[in-house]
């Protein structure tokens, strides 16, 4: 198991830097105390003091990720160490109202001003091997992360379910572009980095090959619109419902596999074969999170093709079995990816500044919900309700 370990007594050393005398004196907080539970409306103390490079923001839009689900339903103890109470929402994009002493820059470079909007990274070290020899921060063993870290600890806003929420000082962070709305933003936090730290893993597509795209949730979605932008040339996804392989099309997708039409892997398999005219995708993303869908994408990548795995958690009773001789006989290049770095928050942004006018992306953000109302942003994400519920503090 991944060991993380807290440094939040540490933080709060250093005076405000901003016009403290605007701000309210406690922060509203939709709160996770017992799992299967509704949220518990809470307050909390805004912090009276920041240390040097923290940030204090004003949520503008907290999305919902499937982990929140899990977390919530109290699936998420296999794959990272968990104490209650906890402030849901990883996802998030925020609005500058207080700084720590220091430099006022974001991770680019780029000037940061109060009012300012930010999207950000959760804190890793800083001088592990994995921070600075292979420079894969993401895989940091000791990282303060949000929505992981309990409310109880002060300063207590780690999660984006409230109306304020903490910066890390080592927090990588990153201006939001003008044209990018919150929730579009917040989005791009977490589903969206995550595929374009994938897509890094996977290398160049051409025209002339094809992509297998294992599931149509908010991050299928992302994946499927970056395939299509890259130039590939033939983009199957498969997942559902059908409003969601709807929308795949609409994004770039060429041909599509309903697992409700067809609900058994076998089969799904076949389809792909038939689609790719016997030899299999040149290169396939798994983004569903599914338990058995490893196996399907290895029998769907051709020969010497790619297969990144993005989706699982490392939840207990999640293995599968593998023959080792099938993946030496098709030569098969296996990548795992994990979360992603503060680059990939920036390239996400401006694949979506960019783009703007290509996919709206919005249709994905259509429900918006209060922090009393969390709890069922929550379910609708569980029951595939909504594609990305949006929670407006």
């Amino acid at each position: 198991m991944i060991r993380y370990h807290h440094r939040i007594e540490k933080l709060t050393v250093m005076t405000i830097a901003s016009a403290v005398e605007d701000l309210p004196k406690t922060s509203r907080a939709a709160v996770l105390a017992d799992f299967n539970a509704p949220l518990e409306i809470r307050e909390y103390p805004l912090p009276t003091s920041l240390a040097p490079g923290a940030l204090l923001v004003r949520m503008e839009a907290a999305t919902v990720c499937g982990s929140d689900y899990k977390l919530w339903a109290g699936r998420m103890g296999g794959a990272l160490p968990l104490t209650l109470p906890l402030i849901p929402g990883h996802e998030f994009a925020g609005r500058i109202v207080a700084f720590g002493e220091g430099e006022r820059v974001d991770s680019m470079g780029a000037t940061l001003e109060l009012g300012d909007r930010i999207v950000f990274v959760h804190s890793n070290c800083g001088h592990c091997d994995y921070c600075t020899l292979f420079h894969q921060p993401a895989l940091c063993r000791d990282r303060d992360m949000y929505t992981f870290t309990s409310s109880d600890q002060p300063p207590h806003l780690f999660g984006g379910f409230s109306e304020y929420l903490h910066v890390f000082p080592k927090s990588g962070r990153v201006r939001i572009p003008d044209e990018v709305s919150s929730p579009i933003a917040s989005a791009s936090s977490c589903a969206l980095r995550t595929v374009v730290h994938s897509f890094d893993r996977l290398g160049r597509l051409e025209p002339w090959q094809s992509m297998v795209i294992q599931g149509s949730g908010p991050l299928g979605l992302f994946a499927t619109a970056m395939a299509h932008h890259a130039g590939a040339g033939q983009i199957i996804v498969i997942g559902g419902p059908d409003d969601r392989l709807e929308l795949a099309t609409e994004y770039g997708a060429t041909d599509v596999v309903s697992v409700a039409d067809v609900p058994d892997p076998d089969a799904r398999v076949e389809a792909v074969m038939e689609l790719t005219g016997g030899k299999g995708s040149d290169a396939v993303i798994e983004l569903c999170g599914a338990r058995t869908a490893l196996l399907e994408g290895l029998q769907m990548v051709r020969v010497d093709g790619r297969y990144v795995v993005t989706g699982p958690m490392d939840e207990p009773g999640t293995e599968v079995p593998i023959r080792p001789g099938y993946l030496t006989g098709k030569q098969v290049n296996i990548m795992g990816a994990w979360s992603a770095d503060i680059s990939h928050y920036w390239k996400a942004l401006e694949f979506v500044r960019r783009t703007a006018g290509k996919y709206d992306f919005s249709k994905m953000t259509t429900s918006q919900y209060s922090l009393e109302n969390a709890t069922d942003a929550l379910h609708r994400m569980g029951t595939y309700a909504d594609i990305k519920p949006v929670v407006i503090p």
